[in-house]
């Protein structure tokens, strides 16, 4: 834990500025979590969500993990299509009802809600998450891997309470690319028909889910054995529109140095050529406020612009291009730093708001 963390925790507080007060205790957990003090991490988590998070009471596997690591949950905003929601509404309808429906398969591209889906499904659940390490799993020596495989379902069915775990396999592919790829090495083939038989023992009480990105290049067999495939790449222009905007309304809301428009937000939204998903779009978003001049409470929306609009450039040079794509001379002084007066005699006098 860092000592900025802590005045940064003491100030907040003082600004009675809850979600980032929030935000910081969290990454303070995250730390203690990643350092081994998981107890810690999830006492911090439990205070802070009420019963908005899930603690887990489960009892602990009779033997230290080799494969599995424990991570807190914690029940959270996520935005996804409703195509998405609806899937994942399915799939908690589906383990409610206690039918042996317990493997799931979340593919799509990266940042589109795979993994974090996950976590939130495991806080709705009350169960208890572990994510597979492959690093553990994956051996360079011949057969090896096949056999840590065969090791970690024997972890995951001999645990006390399987009714009470979440088990994540994040980025699968590293285990399951297809047995007959000219391109696959021999010994992953093995590990993939390992994989393959494990799954067919596995406990109908742990939930097993994965997640991948090259979903083009799995084994047909291993597809077979989820009993749902949810694509998560189904996302709409619309849609991550939507879903941008509630990132942003999220952020602004934890930093107050920053102007709030989201109508500015969203004309800059429109225009961008390519809109990103999720992922990438908390990535822009946080980086553009993090790196923004702290005297200039627009400077966020600036760097946004750049970003996403094609040759997106915000000089005064810009000053016509930019009332010509839309933007009041207001929004235009906003992204450009030119006062008011100086952008309406730039375009002639025509921009009377």
């Amino acid at each position: 834990m860092k000592k900025k963390d802590v005045l940064n925790l003491i100030r907040y507080h003082a600004e009675h500025n809850d979600a980032a007060f929030r935000n910081i205790a969290y990454d303070i957990a995250k730390d203690f979590d990643r350092s081994g003090d998981v107890q810690l991490a999830a006492y911090i988590i439990a205070l802070l969500s009420d019963a908005n998070t899930f603690v887990s009471q489960s009892v602990e596997p009779t033997m230290q993990s080799e494969f599995l690591v424990k991570r807190p949950v914690v029940k959270a905003s996520l935005p996804l299509p409703e195509v998405v929601t609806n899937d994942i509404q399915g799939i908690l309808n589906a383990i409610g009802r206690n039918v042996g429906i317990h493997r799931f398969l979340f593919h799509g591209p990266a940042g589109t809600g795979k993994t974090e889906s996950v976590k939130q499904i495991s806080a709705i659940l009350q169960r208890d998450l572990y994510v597979v390490d492959f690093n553990s799993v994956v051996d360079s020596r011949l057969g090896q891997t096949a056999k840590n495989i065969s090791k970690l379902f024997a972890e995951i069915n001999g645990f006390a309470h399987p009714e009470r775990m979440v088990v994540l396999f994040d980025e699968i592919d590293a285990l399951a690319l297809d047995r007959i790829d000219s391109h696959d090495v021999r010994e992953m083939g093995r590990a993939t028909s390992a994989l393959l038989r494990q799954m067919d023992e596995l406990s109908e009480q742990a939930m097993l889910f994965a997640t991948t990105n090259l979903f083009a290049k799995f084994d047909k067999a291993f597809v077979r054995r989820f009993d749902a495939v949810i694509d998560f790449g189904r996302y709409t222009r619309d849609d991550l529109i939507e879903v941008s905007e509630t990132i942003m309304n999220d952020y602004a809301g934890q930093f107050s140095f920053i102007g709030r428009n989201m109508r500015l937000f969203r004309k800059i939204l429109v225009l961008a050529e390519r809109l990103p998903y999720p992922g990438e779009m908390k990535n822009l978003i946080r980086s553009a406020i993090a790196f923004s001049k702290p005297d200039d409470e627009y400077d966020y929306l600036r760097r946004l612009y750049v970003a996403l609009v094609p040759n997106g450039s915000v000089t005064v040079r810009d000053v016509r291009a930019l009332y010509g794509q839309g933007f009041t001379i207001r929004e235009v002084e906003m992204l450009t730093g030119v006062s008011r007066s100086t952008v309406a005699r730039e375009v002639k006098g025509d921009g009377n708001e």
